[in-house]
């Protein structure tokens, strides 16, 4: 069942929104209330975190990103018209708030040539039954390469040419990363999954 969604005129905008964020809170956030940012601080940050996670090495790193993320969401929230959801306007803002903390810090870097890339075979029982701790353990193990092209082909839905667009990388070499990322995400599950035995 699906939160029930209302319409609420903001600044001269229509925009939908979750009942459980009302109208005050997302105005005040508009107005630059600290109370009401902080409410919607609240309100998104469990979501939003969990997206920082999954592009990041460290607990701490992923708080950065969420901190960052949000400064970009208060100082961009007059932009937001009402398509789609709040939820993915700032989803989205948070995934290139990501990419922006590897690019800068340079830990993005290629990790393989389309030669280098090979299949394992999938354990579609085993992954039926993965928790999203787990998930996240494996993609923590990985490198930041690897773990960056699979959640934005896999998890964000982005296609090779936008991945390779917004990683300034060529699309050849976001397919090997993808193909070689489900290797090792795969045989880390795998390995995971020995242990507990």
């Amino acid at each position: 069942m699906q939160p029930s969604t209302k319409s609420y005129h903001l600044l001269n905008k229509t925009v939908k929104v979750n009942k459980q964020l009302d109208e005050k809170i997302i105005q005040g956030s508009l107005r630059k209330e600290v109370k009401s940012q902080k409410d919607f601080y609240q309100h998104f940050s469990s979501s939003m975190y969990a997206v920082c996670l999954r592009y990041s090495n460290t607990k701490e790193d992923a708080k950065d990103i969420l901190q960052d993320g949000f400064i970009k969401v208060f100082g961009k929230l007059t932009q937001y018209t009402g398509k789609g959801s709040l939820e993915g306007w700032m989803k989205r803002i948070f995934i290139n708030t990501a990419l922006e903390h590897y690019r800068v810090n340079k830990v993005y870097q290629q990790q393989s040539d389309v030669e280098e890339a090979y299949s394992v075979a999938q354990s579609s029982q085993a992954l039926e039954k993965i928790t999203q701790k787990e998930i996240l353990t494996v993609l923590n193990a990985m490198a930041p390469g690897y773990r960056t092209v699979l959640n934005l082909f896999i998890i964000e839905g982005y296609s090779h040419a936008e991945i390779a667009e917004m990683l300034g990388i060529n699309e050849g070499t976001s397919k090997s990363q993808l193909s070689r990322a489900r290797a090792i995400f795969i045989q880390t599950w795998n390995q995971l999954n020995e242990e507990k035995k």
